[in-house]
């Protein structure tokens, strides 16, 4: 019987070329469903011993644990923003920070993520920051789309007895020996003031800012700061081998992830917990455990 329409060659009869075609199809499928369906849910644990120069003994081995980052929305299951939180409690911090962003826009989810955030607990206490999300503030030119949105935040987080730093700081007491704890508005705001966060403080107190933008380690100008954390950049969220990140500028990338040295100041930037779109590749989200440790 003459078969009019015969059956295609089977892709062992195909040229080498016309193989690779299927295979290489296969694999980028195979990468964009594993960077929309399990990296942005795969939360990491990042483990850090910093060395803090004049540490008083009695704060050899503070815990610090750091989030970031939330973008509670309608995008970000809340099942992954309890994992994140239940991750950071069950490490018994002596100190829990949390730096900004923690809606991704808009007032819909200001209650959900105050509630989340309440549930922390550490021994000094839970600190937060405002990013530029929670200002609304989409790039740097610093326009707000909700005027009133970081009040709202920020009163939400203290009704849930978070201690919001907005531009102050203070002292974290151990048998009589101190460590200095302060927090600044988001870069982009145009209401960041390290003045008014640090100075105030003893210099011969070490001391760990809370700073949403890991570029205002830029404007220190020679106060004193042990210890930035920060969050803001995601990592970029893609991380491509040979690539890079390419959905950070060229500034950003200066201070993507990870532990940094800048002068004298450590600076952490956490990879953060939310996404503003759902992907992530080679940057997964993460908690970030910080031991503070004498030099």
């Amino acid at each position: 019987m003459t078969h009019l329409f015969p059956s295609p060659p089977s892709i062992l009869h195909l040229t080498e070329p016309a193989r690779r075609w299927p295979q290489w199809l296969g694999r980028i499928w195979a990468r964009v469903s594993y960077g929309y369906r399990v990296e942005p849910v795969w939360l990491e644990r990042n483990a850090h011993e910093i060395a803090i120069t004049g540490l008083p003994a009695e704060f050899d081995g503070f815990k610090i644990v750091q989030l970031s980052d939330l973008h509670c929305s309608r995008q970000v299951p809340q099942c992954h923003i309890d994992r994140a939180i239940a991750a950071a409690h069950a490490e018994d911090a002596d100190l829990i920070a949390v730096t900004g962003d923690f809606v991704h826009k808009g007032y819909k989810h200001v209650l959900a993520a105050a509630t989340a955030v309440g549930r922390l607990k550490a021994r000094h206490g839970v600190y937060a920051v405002l990013g530029n999300h929670d200002f609304a503030v989409r790039n740097a030119l610093g326009i707000r789309r909700y005027p009133g949105l970081h009040s709202a935040i920020a009163n939400a987080l203290a009704d849930h007895g978070v201690r919001v730093l907005r531009n102050e700081g203070i002292h974290i007491e151990r048998n009589g020996a101190r460590l200095g704890v302060a927090g600044v508005d988001d870069l982009w705001s145009k209401a960041c003031d390290l003045g008014s966060a640090l100075d105030h403080l003893p210099s011969d107190t070490p001391r760990v800012l809370l700073a949403h933008n890991p570029r205002t380690v830029e404007d220190l100008n020679g106060r004193r700061c042990d210890l930035v954390l920060s969050g803001h950049t995601h990592g970029g969220q893609v991380h491509l081998p040979g690539l890079g990140r390419p959905f950070l500028g060229k500034r950003a990338r200066q201070f993507a992830c990870g532990l940094y040295r800048v002068d004298d100041t450590h600076l952490y930037v956490n990879k953060g917990v939310g996404f503003g779109f759902r992907f992530r590749f080679n940057t997964r989200p993460e908690v970030a455990v910080l031991t503070l440790r004498q030099a």
